[in-house]
């Protein structure tokens, strides 16, 4: 059922309380002094239950006129100032709920009337019928009020959950954009130091391969301005002239020796050479071992790490298993890392598995396939 529902049958629900109890009205009165009063209790009655069943008028107005009829006329309309005290409670309004129920009994004592709440055969209901309305209606208000503020800390660290994983994705496409800036800005680099080594020799070349290397030149240091242009700004180490740019890739055998040299067992099996796979799947196959790593020394401290990394085709995979160890106390996870390497690899193409894998042990693998050609240097042509 939704709020919506649930809301339109809560309304049903108490315009059907407050119809029962006006209804009740007249019949009570009906046996108390042989029907002398039935007409303006029914009056009053009737006025009471419409001024419950208007929004505008459940307070203070409702709440007022009950109390003032039920404390004239006693008990033909308690069960309408038993919904009313029910009715304040819930809303949180505990102490104009206390002082309405006092206000009613004791003024409706002193009247005297036959009507009277404090007859000997309703002493008991006089006062456990409103106690016990008050007492539920707060029960069950704190209980609306409670689970309205869990649901909206729930919507909120939903919303915060998403904004998260959205900022680790922009923040991993923007590490793919630096990495690629120094990647391509790197092999721009060289072919136009090539291409002007080549110009150079004007006098041994034939005159139309000496223009169309000066164009060559010419097109690759305008494209390492444009990507200067528009990449530069994610870093603040590249872009500078006069500055030699050097390829950002990184071997996994350095990542690995790093965290020996720190303490950490990793055993490392690599097949195949790292040129048979393209750049950006040698740039995954670093972050995706960076992060198994990173999270083998946050939950598994101690642990002996296994990788192995497949660079041959079809695909470039990588598989980085630990068994269960003592998860350390100075550090918290945010799981986010794996939200931006999924991003990355399924940018690839590939698929990323993260997961138990029996024993307490945890996987974390990825398969890139590689594309249909590649060039020398395993880069797509």
């Amino acid at each position: 059922m939704s709020s919506g529902e649930g809301r339109r049958w809560a309304v049903y629900g108490r315009g059907g309380l407050v119809a029962l109890c006006v209804l009740a009205a007249p019949f009570n009165a009906v046996g108390l002094e042989g029907g002398r009063h039935l007409v303006p209790v029914t009056a009053a009655a009737l006025l009471c239950g419409a001024a419950l069943l208007v929004p505008r008028l459940r307070w203070p107005a409702a709440p007022l006129l009950v109390t003032v009829c039920t404390a004239w006329w006693g008990w033909p309309l308690l069960p309408l100032l038993v919904l009313a005290l029910f009715s304040l409670a819930v809303d949180g309004r505990a102490r104009a709920a206390v002082g309405c129920m006092a206000v009613a009994l004791g003024a409706n004592l002193l009247s005297y009337r036959a009507t009277s709440l404090w007859t000997p055969q309703n002493y008991a209901s006089t006062v456990l019928l409103p106690t016990l309305a008050v007492v539920v209606g707060l029960w069950l208000g704190n209980r609306r009020r409670l689970l309205a503020a869990l649901a909206a800390d729930v919507e909120h660290l939903r919303v915060e959950a998403r904004l998260r994983e959205e900022a680790a994705r922009a923040a991993e496409r923007s590490r793919i954009a630096a990495e690629m800036h120094d990647v391509l800005a790197h092999r721009l680099s060289l072919i136009a130091l090539h291409t002007g080594v080549l110009a150079t020799r004007n006098d041994a070349l034939p005159a139309a391969v000496g223009e169309r290397l000066g164009l060559l030149r010419s097109a690759s240091v305008e494209a390492l301005a444009d990507l200067r242009d528009v990449l530069g700004a994610l870093r603040e180490d590249v872009a500078r002239p006069g500055v030699e740019l050097a390829p950002a890739v990184r071997e996994v055998r350095e990542l690995v020796d790093e965290a020996r040299a720190a303490g950490q067992p990793v055993v490392l099996a690599v097949e195949g050479l790292p040129e048979q796979a393209p750049t950006t799947h040698r740039l995954a196959v670093y972050r995706v071992v960076q992060e198994a790593l990173t999270n083998a020394r946050k939950h598994a401290d101690g642990a002996e790490v296994t990788v192995r990394v497949d660079y041959r085709p079809p695909a470039t995979q990588v598989d980085v298993a630990n068994p269960a160890g003592t998860p350390r106390a100075d550090t918290v996870g945010s799981g986010y890392g794996l939200i931006g390497l999924r991003e990355r690899v399924t940018a690839l193409g590939g698929h990323l598995g993260a997961g138990p894998a029996g024993a307490g042990a945890w996987r974390l693998a990825a398969r890139i396939p590689h594309p249909s050609s590649t060039g020398q240097n395993g880069d797509p042509t």
